[in-house]
C-alpha cells in the first residue's frame, strides 16, 4: 500500500478537524453554532483575535448555512475553508507581484 499524497493527507486533516469539532452538541455531521465558534475560536485564532467587529462570526455562520439549519454541514464548512484558501492565495500573489 502506498503513501498517501500531500493532497489527500490535507483532505484527511480537513475531515479530522471538521470531527473533531462536530458532534459536541449531539450531531457529528454537522457543526453547531457553538461548534462553530469553538472551531473558529482554535483552529483559526488568529482572525478571531484581530476581529473588531463582535458579531463577525455570527454573521459568518448565517452566510455558510446555505439552507438555514442553524448548523454547518461538510460541504458549508469547506466552502469557508475554500474562501480562506483563496484570500490567502490571492494575498500571496499580490505580495509577490509587488517585489517585482
Amino acid at each position: 500500500m502506498s503513501k498517501p499524497t500531500e493532497t489527500e493527507r490535507c483532505i484527511e486533516s480537513l475531515i479530522a478537524v471538521f470531527q473533531k469539532y462536530s458532534g459536541k452538541d449531539g450531531n457529528n455531521c454537522q457543526l453547531s453554532k457553538t461548534e462553530f465558534i469553538s472551531f473558529m475560536n482554535t483552529e483559526l485564532a488568529a482572525f478571531t483575535k484581530n476581529q473588531k467587529d463582535p458579531g463577525v462570526l455570527d454573521r459568518m455562520m448565517k452566510k455558510l448555512d446555505l439552507n438555514s439549519d442553524g448548523q454547518l454541514d461538510f460541504q458549508e464548512f469547506l466552502n469557508l475553508i475554500g474562501g480562506l484558501a483563496i484570500a490567502c492565495h490571492d494575498s500571496f500573489l499580490l505580495a509577490s507581484q509587488k517585489r517585482f
